[in-house]
Formats: structure tokens, C-alpha cells, sequence
């Protein structure tokens, strides 16, 4: 029997076995195209099955027609999943193929219940309210719901791509923000009493000190939420009201991204990958906290070779773990900071060293040294743009000499949220944003694709992020200016006479993509002039 015959068998089977049960079937091209693309559920659709039977059996229900329900599924054959669906919907089923992590995207998109569910977390919390953190911590009868509480929490969070979890007593309440796509929103408003016990058991879980409730604290701990494992950081401090917490969610389960996928424009891109294949130098990147320097940094190490090259990292924390990279913990207790790991590392017979960040005069003279010896160095430091990284160095007492022949490139990112295709629609934008726009692309144009918010990105219009990038080379012309004390201004006008995209009019060629917004843009870009 050839394979054609076994296959064409099989689906016999499962439809004969599907139309036995009540259920319907598509053929095999449509199982195809289903599996392809997944369409967007409807939410009269999701409301029919339960976000527990939906992950029992990774399925997502899309669409409702008469007395039928069309879900999608893994596994076609799989009848005890399309006799529980059946069984709670009361529908005849028809199911579609999909890619199981499609259909858990799906799931976190469609069930997505944060700030809703309020009531349930107080009735939970009711036995904590009347008694001290102290106490909290001791009872087990308290402890429980207090922990069961934080796990519903950061499930909660996770589902929702949240990358950080704001625990923050007010004056009257405990505020719960959550940060998503960078931008915070408020999630739940809980009573006041019960803040104490749950920073309390995020200070347990983290290896805090529970009695200081005065100087700041950090640590970390991981948990599992939906089959997922989570390293979260931890920081804590006293304020007026009683002592917050943020909680920082890195989700092991994502994979790397490339640079490709970073959002870098073509010509950027070479660029960029040219930089990294010079032998040695240094490669900075800048951009605030959260603008995505680790996650450049990452991609390009993930590029080079690893088996003919030592690559050591020096971080703070060690975020995500690489296979044949060697990657060390600060540790400052220990006396392991970036300035001494640094020299450590140097004896190691490294030929690639990543540092986490560029903090102090130490750090940057150290790394300096280790480029000019031959090494490729890369690093994070804090700048508004490409050219005042360099200027950054000589703030910290680097030679402009050294700054010259070490640093072979800078890049200064942005992250900006992008339209939902969802909800995304044409939309006026105000004369600033046009202005705007028309002064980066030099095109008048007065409507851009904007959301107009849906279920699927949570009314906010945005689902996602993307960089925007200002990618600086450091040629002759340029080298020569900072040698005769060229000034920022005159520097940059080299630099885009040579080609350098700026942060602004790379992200307004986003806009005339569709990508993002000119609001976005001009909220997260910083322009000189």
C-alpha cells in the first residue's frame, strides 16, 4: 500500500469516526488552510465553551452557525475532546486543524479575564484582611489564599503579555497594574489590607527579608503558569503607604528573536550585521530601560559562531540561557561587579565578551582596553541617541583617542507598539502628527492606519511591538571629528550626510508601512531638532 492509500485511509476513518459521533469534518485542502491561518474567534462563540475545557483539550472555538460550532484543534481525531466541547456547548461540531501554539495563543488572546475578576480575588483575600502580614506569613490557613491569589495573578498577567506586575498601595486601596506592549494599565483594585500579606509572600518566595520593611529589596524566583516556566525579578521599597512591588515576568518559553525580526530596515540591517563581523572593536547599543537592548544584544550573539569563538557574557541578571556561551551572574556580595568580572574574563582567552551594561568609569575604560586587545565587545548604555553615546564615554573619562579606535558602531533603539490587524482602520491624524511625518518622509498625508481596538488587543488598538532603530558607523570623516572636538550637532550631520537613519524617520517609514502610528512615534522617538 503506498502512502497516498494509508493517508487517504486514515482520513476515511476519521471522518466515518467524526460523522458516527455527530460531527462534522472538512476535507484535507481545508484542513490545510485552516492550519495555515488561524481566523479571529468570534465572541459570541467563546463565550459557549470554558477557558478549562478549551486548554484541556487545546481547542478554541471560532465561529457559530445555526446549531453549529466551528472549533479549532490539534488533533482532528481526537473524539474525547470534540465529545467535551459537545458535551458543554450542546452544538454539532466542526472542527478545523490548527497548530497547537496557534491554538494556545488563541486561547490567551480570547480568555483573557484580567481585571475581571475582582470579586473572586476578594472573596479569596476575605480571610486575610482582619490580620497582620505577620500573621499571614505564619497561619497556614492565611498563607494559602494569599499565594493562590499571587498565582491567579501572574497567570493572569502572563496571558495577557504582561512584562511587568505593579503591586502599589494607595491610600484607600492596593492598585495592581500590569505593563503591556510598554504601556501600563490598571487591572485591579483590591482592599488595602491585604497588600501587606502579599508582598509578604512575593518577599518568601523571592529569598527576602520579611521583617525589613523599610530598605529596599530584590531577588527572584520562577513559577509555572499554563505549562510555562517564569523567571521573575523582584524589587521591592517602602513607600509612604506600605512597601510596593514590581515584579519582572521573563518567560523562558519565548524564543530568541533574530535581528531580522527585530524590525531593523534593510539597509540598517547590513549595516548592522557588517559591524558584527569586523574580528574586533566595540558595538554599543542605547535606548532607556525597556527600549529592548538585551534583546538586540541577544540576537546578535546568537549570530556569530559558536564553536570557533569563546564567547563569555558578563549580566545583571542573566536573562535567558544560550547553548556554548559561557554567561556570567554579577554578584556584588561576592565582589563580582561588571568592572572586576570584566578583568576576570580578560584571563579567559575570550574572543567575543558581552557586558551587560556600561555603568561606571571603570566598566567603560576596561572594555575600551579589551576592544583595542582584540576582542569583539558588546554593550548596553544609557543615551538619547547614536551620537551621544559616544559623548556618554567621554562623560565617563575615556580618551577621545581610545573612543576613536575602539568603537566600531553605535545603535540607539526605541520599541513602539504596533496597529492591531484586527481592528486596524484609517484614521485622521492631528496637524502635529502630520507635520510630523511630513518633515521625516517628505510626503503630505493626512490619514494613517490606526486600531480601532477590539477584544483581541484589549480596546487599546496596539497588539505587539516592534523597534525602531538609529544605526551610527564610526568612518574616518567621523573619527577625525571626534579627534579635532567635533561637536554632537556637527557629528550627526556627518552622519546622516553618510546614510545614518534616525530614530524619528525610521519610525515614521513604520507609519507609511502601516506598522505603527504617528502617535507612537513621536511618543517614544527623540529628534534634535
Amino acid at each position: 500500500m503506498s502512502f497516498l492509500e494509508a493517508r487517504d485511509k486514515a482520513l476515511i476513518g476519521k471522518i466515518l469516526e467524526a460523522e458516527l459521533h455527530g460531527h462534522e469534518l472538512l476535507p484535507e485542502d481545508a484542513e490545510a488552510d485552516a492550519a495555515g491561518h488561524l481566523p479571529e474567534s468570534q465572541p459570541g462563540a467563546i463565550q459557549l465553551l470554558s477557558e478549562e475545557v478549551a486548554r484541556r483539550y487545546n481547542v478554541i472555538p471560532l465561529a457559530v452557525s445555526g446549531r453549529t460550532l466551528q472549533v479549532a484543534m490539534a488533533n482532528l481525531s481526537d473524539i474525547l475532546a470534540l465529545e467535551a466541547v459537545a458535551a458543554q456547548t450542546r452544538m454539532k461540531i466542526k472542527p478545523v486543524a490548527a497548530g497547537i501554539k496557534e491554538i494556545q495563543e488563541a486561547i490567551d488572546l480570547n480568555y483573557r479575564t484580567l481585571g475581571g475578576f475582582e470579586n473572586e480575588l476578594c472573596q479569596i483575600l476575605a480571610p486575610v484582611v482582619e490580620v497582620t502580614a505577620e500573621e499571614a506569613t505564619v497561619d497556614t490557613s492565611i498563607s494559602a489564599p494569599v499565594s493562590r491569589s499571587l498565582q491567579l495573578i501572574i497567570d493572569e498577567a502572563a496571558k495577557a503579555r504582561a512584562s511587568d506586575i505593579h503591586i502599589e498601595p494607595q491610600e484607600d486601596r492596593l492598585r495592581v497594574r500590569c505593563r503591556i506592549d510598554g504601556t501600563l494599565h490598571e487591572v485591579l483594585s483590591l482592599p488595602l489590607a491585604v497588600s501587606a500579606p502579599l508582598v509578604s509572600r512575593v518577599k518568601i518566595l523571592s529569598d527576602m527579608n520579611i521583617a525589613d520593611h523599610h530598605r529596599p529589596q530584590d531577588g527572584q524566583f520562577s513559577v509555572k503558569t499554563k505549562g510555562r516556566l517564569i523567571d521573575i525579578r523582584v524589587g521591592t521599597t517602602d513607600t509612604v503607604y506600605g512597601e510596593m512591588a514590581v515584579l519582572r515576568l521573563l518567560d523562558k518559553s519565548l524564543a530568541v528573536l533574530s535581528l531580522s525580526e527585530l524590525g531593523f530596515l534593510p539597509d540598517s540591517l547590513a549595516k548592522y550585521e557588517n559591524m558584527l563581523k569586523v574580528p574586533y572593536g566595540m558595538i554599543l547599543v542605547s535606548g532607556p530601560t525597556g527600549a529592548g537592548k538585551t534583546t538586540t544584544l541577544y540576537a546578535s550573539v546568537n549570530c556569530l559562531d559558536r564553536v570557533g569563538r569563546n564567547i563569555i557574557t558578563i549580566e545583571d541578571p542573566v536573562e535567558y540561557r544560550f547553548k556554548d556561551i559561557n554567561q556570567i551572574q554579577v554578584n556584588p556580595k561576592a565582589g563580582l561587579t561588571f568592572g572586576s568580572g570584566l578583568r576576570s574574563i580578560l584571563r579567559l582567552d575570550p574572543d567575543v565578551i558581552l557586558v551587560g551594561e556600561i555603568r561606571d568609569a571603570e566598566t567603560a575604560n576596561i572594555a575600551i582596553q579589551s576592544a583595542l586587545t582584540g576582542h569583539l565587545v558588546l554593550s548596553s548604555i544609557h543615551a538619547n541617541d547614536a551620537v551621544n553615546v559616544v559623548f556618554r564615554l567621554l562623560d565617563l573619562g575615556v580618551e577621545p583617542f581610545l573612543v576613536s579606535s575602539a568603537v566600531i558602531g553605535v545603535v540607539a533603539q526605541r520599541m513602539v507598539r504596533r496597529v492591531c490587524s484586527h481592528c486596524s482602520c484609517p484614521a485622521k491624524a492631528s496637524a502635529a502628527e502630520q507635520a510630523a511625518y511630513r518633515q521625516e518622509v517628505g510626503e503630505e498625508r493626512d490619514e494613517f492606519l490606526c486600531g480601532a481596538g477590539c477584544r483581541t488587543c484589549a480596546d487599546t488598538g496596539y497588539l505587539g511591538r516592534v523597534g525602531i532603530f538609529e544605526v551610527l558607523s564610526m568612518s574616518d570623516e567621523i573619527r577625525g571629528m571626534l579627534l579635532s572636538s567635533g561637536t554632537a550637532t556637527q557629528i550627526r550631520t556627518q552622519a546622516i550626510k553618510e546614510g545614518m537613519v534616525t530614530l524619528m524617520k525610521d519610525g515614521m517609514l513604520k507609519v507609511k508601512a502601516g506598522i505603527t502610528t504617528p502617535s507612537e512615534v513621536l511618543r517614544n522617538a527623540y529628534s534634535s531638532s
